[in-house]
């Protein structure tokens, strides 16, 4: 091993590069170290334990997201809002191998979301939600999209990428006893953007409807 000087910004990015080799599981610590030409002990001092790593992974993909995916000025509509910033999450997730996983349930380790997260949540109480209203909103809309992405990637890991399993017309042949299950594989297993743009408009319409906000 070298003694090649690291920082959390380095290995978090090393990290990154090397998930969308291995996936989730094949990320350890020790895989990280070697490509990084360290000794694995020395990674700790920069993170405890897996977890605290996965935590700068996801704020890493966010910051990379606010420069690199995120329009100019903000719609001012809120649902437009509201969809346009899910669209760009999925977006930013997909770039990776088990993107969703990543993100999903990690903790920021800055405050660069908290600019973005105000205005929109300033844009939404304006627009009549109660505070509690509008980060239900977000919150569910938010989960949507970690879920459906979660889904996506168990199909195609990578977007160039399918998994053995999925093919459309073998799926319809195994049903042909059952015509509807079958003609549902090519929307259950195919068309994302069309169909996660469509739910996010659908999940729109129910918050306009369960809050009276329009």
């Amino acid at each position: 091993m070298g003694t090649t000087k690291i920082d959390r910004a380095r290995v978090a990015g090393t990290a990154l590069r090397l998930l969308n080799e291995v996936g989730l599981d094949g990320l350890t610590l020790r895989a990280i170290a070697r490509e990084l030409d360290v000794k694995a002990p020395a990674l700790y001092w920069h993170f405890k334990d897996k977890q605290e790593l996965l935590d700068e992974m996801a704020t890493v993909m966010y910051r990379r997201m606010l420069d690199e995916d995120l329009p100019g000025p903000a719609p001012g509509r809120w649902q437009d809002q509201l969809v346009t910033y899910q669209c760009v999450l999925r977006r930013a997730l997909l770039r990776y191998r088990d993107g969703a996983k990543v993100y999903s349930g990690a903790r920021f380790t800055g405050t660069d979301h908290a600019p973005g997260l105000e205005a929109h949540l300033r844009t939404m109480t304006d627009a009549g939600f109660t505070p509690r209203q509008a980060v239900r909103a977000g919150t569910t809309a938010n989960a949507y999209t970690m879920g459906f992405v979660t889904e996506e990637q168990g199909v195609q890991p990578m977007p160039d990428e399918r998994r053995e399993g999925y093919d459309v017309a073998e799926r319809a042949a195994r049903m042909e006893r059952y015509p509807l299950v079958a003609a549902a594989g090519a929307e259950i297993f195919g068309a994302y953007d069309e169909r996660f743009e469509d739910g996010l408009w659908i999940l729109v319409a129910g918050i306009e409807a369960r809050y009276g906000v329009s």
